[in-house]
C-alpha cells in the first residue's frame, strides 16, 4: 500500500479541508405567518403549504 514519504503539515491539511464543511439550511419566510421555514416543507408554525392549510397545528394547553 502506498504511504506518504513525509508528514503533511497541519496548515496544508487545513487548506485541503477548507471546503469540507456543513452548510446551514436555507430558510424561506412563510407567506401566511411570516415565520422562517424550510423551503418546500410545511410551515411548522401555522401548518400551511403553498397557500393551503395542510395540517392542523395543536395549540399548547394553557397552564395555570
Amino acid at each position: 500500500m502506498a504511504l506518504p514519504k513525509s508528514k503533511y503539515a497541519k496548515a496544508r491539511r487545513g487548506k485541503r479541508r477548507s471546503h469540507i464543511k456543513l452548510a446551514l439550511p436555507t430558510l424561506d419566510i412563510c407567506p401566511q405567518c411570516h415565520n422562517p421555514k424550510l423551503a418546500h416543507h410545511v410551515c411548522p408554525t401555522c401548518g400551511s403549504y403553498s397557500d393551503m392549510q395542510v395540517i392542523e397545528i395543536k395549540k399548547p394547553k394553557a397552564t395555570g
